[in-house]
């Protein structure tokens, strides 16, 4: 645990100063992120991150989180295009690789892919939006407090399992606590240094309470199906980039598809 803190608050630090600085520090930020996420979803899937169809799975990731970036250029096929593409060319290489390579094989490389591409994409593209960074700060401030209410709320009077097939240390209690935590903290630091409505904050804090929670167990599905205890060991005391990122991937889309940010 005090290892887990101490990284934490090193890395949380850092990442609010990118998030700060934005432009092409941030933009990088998220692209590295996205690329060292991408090879732990295709190493947790068993799947060889630099043959063939490897490399497709990472163009097709970039190619959906390229427009976001701030330093991007034009690209000279549309990502519908190049998905298509990109399909057509793992469906060859699985007759090519005599079914070594199958169909299973197929979807997990574009899931993969539109699963990082698309929940980094939509990380970067709150940045950018005119009041990018106080929606930045405040999504991401509302999944950590909710991560951190979850945790200590459960493990204080966390009785009633959420979810147990899938993580089964989660708790109804500390799924409710981590919800009043991302309510409080996004309030609070709205009154104090932001501009939003009180309702638009709620709204932000509220699903990204619910979603993150959501896109916890996504992970934790995916790392059960596949039999990992983590996704990575990048981040001392918190493993992967998938294990620290899973609920930005989840959210972020959410809240631009619900016209929240």
């Amino acid at each position: 645990m005090k290892q887990r803190i101490v990284t934490g608050l090193i890395g949380g630090a850092a990442f609010l100063f990118l998030i700060y600085a934005g432009g092409a520090w941030y933009s990088l930020l998220v692209l590295l992120l996205a690329l060292v996420g991408h090879f732990e979803f295709m190493r947790m899937a068993r799947l060889q991150p630099f043959n063939v169809a490897g490399i497709l799975g990472y163009v097709l990731m970039v190619s959906i989180l390229w427009p976001s970036l701030t330093f991007s250029t034009w690209l000279p096929i549309s990502t519908p295009d190049l998905m298509i593409a990109i399909l057509l060319l793992l469906l060859i290489y699985s007759v090519l690789r005599k079914n070594q390579f199958h169909i299973e094989h197929i979807a997990l490389t574009l899931v993969g892919a539109l699963y990082i591409g698309f929940g980094f994409t939509y990380m970067a593209a709150t940045r950018n939006l005119p009041d990018g960074l106080m929606l930045t700060v405040l999504v991401i401030l509302a999944i950590w407090s909710t991560d951190s209410g979850a945790y200590f709320v459960g493990k204080t009077i966390g009785k009633n399992k959420l979810w147990p097939e899938i993580s089964p240390n989660k708790t109804i209690e500390g799924s409710l606590g981590g919800l009043v935590a991302a309510v409080v903290v996004v309030l609070a630091v709205n009154a104090w240094l932001g501009n939003l409505s009180i309702v638009h904050a709620l709204m932000i804090a509220v699903v990204a309470g619910i979603v993150g929670q959501l896109g916890d167990l996504v992970e934790s599905g995916l790392k059960r199906h596949f039999g990992v205890k983590d996704s990575g060991q990048l981040i001392p005391g918190h493993g992967g980039v998938l294990d620290r990122f899973d609920s930005f991937l989840l959210v972020f889309p959410v809240l631009h598809l619900l016209g929240i940010v």
